[in-house]
């Protein structure tokens, strides 16, 4: 249980908790990449994962890269636009409708939490992602169960 409540910081020296934090977040974006899979998304499990594999990187190392001043937030700060404009792309606008906007937002509900995993919190950003698959499930349900009964 101290896996998913503590910080791994305390619980792994180094080099073992970054290699362990680098794998949770590949899982982690392969859990989220393959529920994208199943439902023949375009953004699909190289890219979950890459995403949470790179935010968790950043976040990593952005102590490395603090400043005297202690800015270490300059670099999530960056991590959070920088994903913004990656979820923009998945997001195409036709005629009448709006695609993607789920991909979008998941792209970056998966940087966000690979930045909880670099930031040592890996139990915290595997359960937070199988929260995620619960509600893109649940929500699929009401969805289906919505339009069946609409008609």
């Amino acid at each position: 249980m101290s896996l998913l409540t503590n910080d791994w910081h305390l619980l792994l020296p180094h080099p073992w908790l970054e290699i362990l934090l680098v794998a949770d977040s590949i899982l982690c974006g392969a859990l989220i990449g393959i529920e994208r899979e199943r439902k023949l998304k375009p953004v699909g499990l190289r890219t979950m994962i890459l995403i949470c594999l790179g935010s968790t990187i950043f976040t990593l190392i952005s102590p490395i890269l603090e400043t005297s001043t202690g800015e270490s937030g300059r670099v999530a700060a960056q991590i959070v636009s920088g994903i913004g404009f990656l979820g923009a792309g998945a997001i195409i606008q036709g005629s009448s409708s709006v695609r993607g906007l789920t991909s979008a937002a998941l792209i970056w509900t998966t940087a966000a939490i690979g930045m909880v995993i670099g930031a040592g919190l890996g139990g915290a950003g595997f359960a937070l992602s199988i929260l995620l698959l619960m509600i893109l499930m649940i929500v699929t349900r009401m969805e289906v169960h919505y339009l069946e009964s609409a008609q």
